[in-house]
């Protein structure tokens, strides 16, 4: 992550879900319709759940993280899974060691 720009406007979004054909589609269709970038992504599988982790830059983005939110919240309930949209700072706030 130290060679990503670093910006006020990322966001941390989590999916988290019984593994599905779909849930990255759907969910990375939502942010480029929107104008975010994904910077960054993980994902894997534990068992059936699917668990993916993305570092998303909002700089170019049509809404805000708080009706983005909105959007992916609504498209996980399609999806049957459950998505978390953070402010990277208080991501990294609340998971320091």
């Amino acid at each position: 992550m130290d060679d990503l720009k670093q910006s006020t406007e990322r966001v941390i979004i989590t999916v988290l879900g019984k593994d599905r054909v779909g849930i990255v589609s759907g969910i990375s269709t939502v942010l480029a319709k929107n104008g975010a970038n994904i910077l960054d992504l993980t994902s894997t599988k534990m068992g059936d759940l699917f668990i993916m982790i993305m570092l998303v830059d909002l700089i170019g983005s049509k809404l805000g993280p708080s009706d983005l939110h909105k959007k992916l919240v609504s498209e996980g309930k399609r999806l049957r899974v459950q998505v978390t949209v953070q402010h990277e700072n208080i991501f990294e706030y609340m998971h320091r060691v």
